[in-house]
């Protein structure tokens, strides 16, 4: 059974720092890349970074210099570093675990989200 679980959230105020992070099972973890999302109410889900299994990242333009993910596979755990966090960094992050081959997604697991809830 797959698992794919965050911790980490909670509320901050601006300018503070977060570590966000995602435990998966069930999964090989080194063939997956792994990716954080955030939501808002009324918003679609939205990239924040992702981490292929070579390591290579990406990151929205939000994140940019702020944030940082990194994993460590032989824990099976991905985290992201969040620092000098802003009211607008507030939301839903959702972990992902998504295996690609080719340009074919074969597997594509969710976690159930940690709130981020940071204050002015």
């Amino acid at each position: 059974q797959v698992q794919v679980v965050e911790s980490g959230g909670g509320l901050v105020q601006t300018g503070e720092s977060l570590r966000l992070s995602c435990a998966a099972s069930g999964i090989i973890f080194r063939s997956f890349s792994m990716g954080w999302y955030r939501q808002v109410p009324g918003s679609q889900r939205q990239l924040v970074a992702r981490i292929t299994s070579a390591g290579s990242t990406d990151y929205a333009d939000s994140g940019k210099g702020r944030f940082t993910i990194y994993r460590d596979n032989a824990k099976n755990t991905v985290y992201l570093q969040m620092n000098s966090l802003k009211p607008e960094d507030t939301a839903v992050y959702y972990c992902n675990a998504r295996r690609v081959t080719g340009s074919l997604v074969d597997y594509d697991y969710w976690g159930q989200g940690t709130q981020v809830t940071v204050s002015s």
